[in-house]
């Protein structure tokens, strides 16, 4: 049985931390300031030549080594800020130019989805809540690049702007943890389960009904941890890829196989998106894409747009390469309690025309068996 790092009982565990440029010369200084409400930038006396825009909840920057700005867990998203940095050190290293001090910056903004936290995310306005902000600071040049965690994404993107990189997929299995079971089928009846997906907490339901779900489990990974140790709920899921992202995969009690729970729509997918009149960061962040990544993504992403998706629609969608090197998709929608799961899968040339066709034609025939009171239940 795992225990919960230490680190959750104090108020302000050190984030993860990405290998950094070289230390600052002396001469060079850094200073962080506001440059609206919703935003906070680390800024040095170098002009940039890439800011890269990420979602958090800002208050006061505190100044840090190495250029990073690192903000109180309270009020900052970790796992943002750990993809913001992949994404600086993947540039950094493909690209000499943008190795150099100061060269790339990054811009932490404050979105809906971290302002509201006392609601569920389908009662303050459903997708969007965590990129909306970040789309209008990139179309108003605030920023140049923006990092999204995929499964974020809206199916739109918004006028003038494209998103032509995905960075290699993380696992996309859900983690279990529990300070006192090692599995969802090892609780007994009646154990609360934190979480704030219908996606999961249908499945759950589906295969445990005897178990409770609360819905608005909300708030960073760090969070949601320190209120398990607090007993709030007797157990949780979360995102593989994040805790993998941010080291923290000592607090994994099991894994569960796809077959147990499907995942998101694009989990464990990290996107960058830039201006579309913007050929010198379209070109910086094409060089990082992940092909095989991307692709997945579109087909998943077919299924959920012909679905019309939203937080309120417990969907689940998977696009992989199987042992012939074709495309398997499954995908999955459920009643919001769990009493009806339908799915289906395809199987086809892993070529992005097919996977979108795939994507859309699993969508359509589960519409077609859902039929039109299917979500309401």
């Amino acid at each position: 049985m795992n225990t919960l790092s230490s680190t959750l009982h104090s108020a302000c565990p050190p984030l993860p931390r990405a290998p950094s440029p070289p230390s600052p010369s002396p001469k060079c200084h850094t200073r962080f300031h506001r440059v609206k409400a919703s935003i906070a930038v680390e800024q040095q006396t170098k002009v940039a030549l890439i800011r890269i825009g990420t979602r958090g909840r800002t208050k006061l920057p505190i100044p840090c080594d190495d250029f990073v700005i690192v903000l109180p867990l309270e009020c900052s998203s970790p796992l943002a800020l750990a993809q913001a940095y992949e994404t600086r050190d993947k540039l950094m290293a493909s690209h000499p130019e943008l190795a150099e001090e100061g060269a790339i910056q990054i811009v932490i903004i404050k979105t809906t989805g971290d302002k509201i936290l006392s609601q569920p995310l389908a009662d303050i306005g459903g997708k969007g809540l965590f990129t909306k902000e970040i789309d209008e600071a990139l179309l108003n040049s605030e920023i140049d690049i923006a990092v999204h965690s995929m499964k974020d994404v809206p199916t739109y993107l918004p006028a003038k702007t494209i998103l032509p990189c995905n960075l290699p997929r993380e696992d996309v299995r859900d983690a279990f943890i529990s300070l006192s079971a090692t599995s969802l089928a090892d609780l007994p009846p009646g154990s609360v389960i934190g979480t704030a997906s219908l996606r999961r907490k249908s499945q759950i339901l589906h295969r445990y009904p005897s178990l409770n779900v609360q819905e608005n489990f909300r708030g960073n990974v760090q969070t949601r941890l320190r209120k398990l140790s607090d007993g709030v709920v007797q157990a949780t899921l979360l995102a593989l890829a994040g805790l993998k992202r941010l080291s923290m995969t000592e607090n994994v009690t099991s894994i569960l196989s796809i077959d147990d729970m499907l995942p998101a729509v694009a989990q464990g997918a990290i996107g960058i998106a830039c201006r579309s009149d913007d050929d010198k960061m379209a070109e910086y962040i094409a060089s990082l894409n992940h092909e095989e990544t991307r692709l997945a993504v579109v087909c998943e992403r077919a299924f959920l747009q012909t679905l019309d998706g939203s937080c309120r629609t417990p969907i689940a969608g998977y696009a992989s390469r199987n042992e012939d090197g074709n495309c398997l998709f499954r995908g999955l929608v459920a009643s919001p309690d769990g009493t009806r799961v339908l799915e289906t899968s395809r199987v086809g040339p892993y070529a992005v025309e097919d996977m979108i066709e795939m994507g859309k034609d699993a969508g359509k025939e589960l519409l077609s068996r859902a039929g039109p009171n299917f979500f309401s239940s």
